[in-house]
């Protein structure tokens, strides 16, 4: 029998988070001889608009029993919907039905106020991160990861990352060869790890404040130097303490956070895209120690460097 796949919509969703979803799994259905059955959900049926004025034909909840995996999509309806009784009933009874419910982007806040998301970790969009935390302090927000997988629950960041999250979910049913074949199919990457960053840090650094811009392009290029507070100070000729004053109003963390942050996306991109021993990239990127920075990849990515390298092309050992 197929898996049966419900798209929970609702006003104003968005049209690409619904959309990739179910493309990821049609293309799958075609590889795997009927492994799926896509049905768009809403809480009365009928035409649903999306924030675009584009409009999807969905099935009523009432009618539609459980299903195999539950995908919530996001959307700037999704604060309405959040208060809708029925879409949380349902939530709640999908819950202990189905054998995944899973998130799109903004879809976490539905899920969330189910209470489905209670004390587990979970990832949004990162600019609704901040907002998923204060609204919902019991959650463990990542404000970083693509998607996360935690227990029955599967959350994931805005439109492509929901696109990673099915791969995920259609490798986890199908095997990694149709998974493969459906991101070629749908020309993406097979397999871009759920803790990868959704963006670079020195463009999330550098867009807060130009002024340390170049700084922060100069320690990129110079990461296996030792780079101290009275190094980098001496940079933008500036006294210790006060460029670690500037630096951390202007950029929003301190320079030993901004280093680290920038000497990590280094890191795991080498292990990701290259054979290089993890010692030599410790060596290359100013960790020096590699068991340093196994910390420094468990703290920040919750996996240590040699796995985030076997996730990044597809292996399971």
């Amino acid at each position: 029998m197929p898996r049966r796949i419900g798209i929970l919509l609702y006003p104003d969703f968005q049209l690409l988070d619904a959309a990739g979803v179910t493309a990821a799994f049609e293309i799958a259905d075609a590889f795997g001889d009927g492994a799926y059955d896509t049905t768009p959900l809403s809480r009365n049926g009928g035409l649903i608009r999306s924030s675009s004025g584009m409009a999807l034909e969905t099935f009523p909840l009432a009618k539609e029993g459980s299903f195999d995996t539950l995908v919530v999509v996001g959307g700037e309806g999704h604060k309405a919907a959040m208060a809708c009784p029925e879409l949380q009933a349902f939530l709640r009874y999908q819950a202990g039905a189905a054998r995944r419910i899973c998130s799109v982007c903004t879809g976490a806040f539905l899920l969330a106020a189910a209470g489905l998301l209670d004390g587990r970790r979970v990832t949004t969009h990162w600019q609704q991160a901040g907002a998923l935390k204060a609204r919902f302090p019991e959650l463990r927000v990542s404000s970083d990861a693509i998607h996360i997988h935690d227990g029955s629950i599967w959350t994931s960041a805005g439109i492509s990352a929901g696109i990673d999250m099915a791969l995920a979910l259609v490798t986890e049913d199908l095997g990694a060869d149709i998974g493969r074949r459906t991101a070629q199919q749908m020309v993406v990457f097979y397999h871009r790890p759920g803790g990868q960053s959704q963006f670079s840090a020195l463009l999330e650094m550098g867009s807060t404040q130009e002024r340390f811009a170049d700084l922060l392009g100069w320690i990129r290029s110079n990461l296996k130097q030792r780079l101290t507070v009275d190094i980098l100070a001496s940079q933008v000729g500036m006294s210790p303490r006060n460029f670690s004053r500037s630096f951390r109003t202007s950029v929003g963390m301190s320079p030993a956070r901004a280093v680290e942050r920038l000497r990590l996306e280094a890191a795991r991109e080498r292990a990701e895209r290259s054979t290089l021993p993890i010692e030599t990239i410790a060596v290359m990127t100013g960790f020096h120690d590699p068991e340093r920075m196994r910390r420094a990849f468990l703290r920040e990515f919750h996996q240590p460097p040699q796995a985030v390298r076997r996730n990044a092309n597809g292996s399971p050992n």
